[in-house]
Parts: C-alpha cells; structure tokens; sequence
C-alpha cells in the first residue's frame, strides 16, 4: 500500500473514530438502560458495542469498499482484502459499563504484513492517539515518544490478563517483576496500556494472551512513538491471538526476562 493510499485512509480513520466515540459517549451516559450479554468469564458485550462497530464498518466500508474488516462484535468481512481493519468498537467494555473512564474506540489498517495505521480514541477524556507508517504518534496533534526509563527499579509496566490463560503463570510474571522492584498497573483495557506506552506515562504493557482487536492500533502507535515489541503476527496473531509485549527500547530485554516473553 502506497503513502497515498494509507493517507486517504488515516485522515478518513480520524474523523470515523471520533463519530463512533460520540456514539459510544451518549450511550456511556446512559449505560443502566443498555441491554447487555456476557460472552465468558469476565467478558461482557453490550448494544453499545455492536452499534459503534456498525457504525464504524459502515462509514469505511462506503469509503473503502475494497477493504477487509475484522471487527470484536461482528468478525470478518472480506478477509482476503490487501488492507484489513480491526476493529475494537468499545476496547474495555467492562470499564464502560461500570462507569470508569478508562475505555476507548480502537482502529488499526493492516496491510503489508504489518499495522500502517493506529487511532486510539477516549471521547471522555477527549484523547485522540494516532500514527501512520512513518510519519510517527501523535496525541490531539501533540507529538509523543515512549519514556526514557532505564532502570526497572524506576519503571511501572501496564499488565494485562485472559481467563483463556492459566493465573498461575500469570502471578509467576508479576511475582518477578515485584522482585526486581518493577511497578506495575492494569487498567483494563489493552488498548489504551499501549497508548499510554507510546505517550510515556507507562513504560511497558504485557499480556499473556490478546487479541488482533485490542492491539492493532497501538502497535502501530507505539511502534511510531520509538517503542520495540515482539511479533504479534507470529503464529497466526491476527485471527488466533497471542502474546503481547510492548516497551521503550531500554526495557525490553530485561522485561522479555521476567515475564518470559515466548514470541
């Protein structure tokens, strides 16, 4: 896919991912009257998400009709496509419901084997992250960079956990990271850990087991923002999942260590 096409794409992405936020904002306001499923353990799914995930497919898809989609809600559409985008209408659902603030709208543009474009938007903190390929990350136009942490005594890595996992191993990675004095925290929602590692106010994000949806956009955006990460797209990351880990470029090996990063 060639700059102009990717251009075209990420102004239009921009405009998509504020609409599908306002969307998701009125329905935040009023999320005691919304009509909600559980799709597993701790996995829950609401009229909000489909809605927002319709709307989104549906104004890309008027403008891009070549274009593939893989979407949370809705999965696949044209999945042989040179450009794929996926989708997270409503990345951190369980926080949205429950009224924390820490959810987003979460667009990525696969093409090429690699993520050319990441938009990470909270509408109630009104933080629009963006990056393309080679043009670098961006928050509300400002640009940002990962942190300069060295040390992991100085460092407080974003962590996540799927119930499609063990906990044993899970509570292994944070037992080592407590012993080499490295913070850490869980938002609840993969998406925004990876934004606000490519912003620098954290310096990593990890999880065992994630999905194409929840990282796609912020891959991109950390990658832009000088970050290193492992290869998501390894095994089949798009359509099965895998393993995660994303940090400035100090970090990353000795992070890889503790957590034992396998990909």
């Amino acid at each position: 896919m060639d700059t102009s096409e990717i251009e075209i794409r990420y102004w239009a992405a921009l405009g998509v991912a504020r609409e599908a936020g306002r969307l998701a904002a009125e329905a935040y306001h009023r999320r005691g009257e919304l009509d909600i499923e559980r799709k597993g353990t701790q996995d829950l799914v609401s009229e909000a998400d489909r809605a927002c995930e319709d709307k989104i497919v549906g104004a890309l898809q008027q403008l891009f009709p070549e274009d593939g989609f893989l979407g949370e809600e809705r999965g696949a559409k044209n999945p042989g496509a040179k450009a794929i985008w996926i989708i997270d209408p409503i990345d951190g659902t369980a926080n949205f419901l429950r009224g924390i603030p820490l959810w987003c709208v979460s667009l990525g543009l696969l093409a090429d084997g690699e993520f050319v474009i990441g938009v990470i938007y909270n509408p109630v903190t009104e933080e629009l992250y963006a990056a393309r390929r080679g043009k670098g990350a961006t928050l509300n136009g400002r640009k940002i960079e990962v942190s300069k942490t060295r040390s992991l005594e100085e460092a407080r890595l974003c962590i996540g956990f799927s119930y499609r996992r063990p906990a044993a191993p899970h509570a292994e990675a944070v037992k080592a990271l407590l012993e080499a004095h490295c913070e850490y925290s869980r938002l609840g929602s993969g998406a925004l850990g990876l934004a606000f590692t490519a912003d620098g106010r954290l310096d990593g994000y990890w999880e065992a087991h994630i999905n194409a949806w929840d990282v796609a956009a912020g891959l991109c955006i950390v990658k832009e923002a000088g970050g290193r990460m492992n290869d998501f797209l390894s095994g089949d990351g798009l359509n099965k999942g895998n393993e995660v880990l994303v940090s400035n470029p100090h970090l990353y090996a000795p992070l890889s260590a503790l957590v034992k990063i396998k990909s």
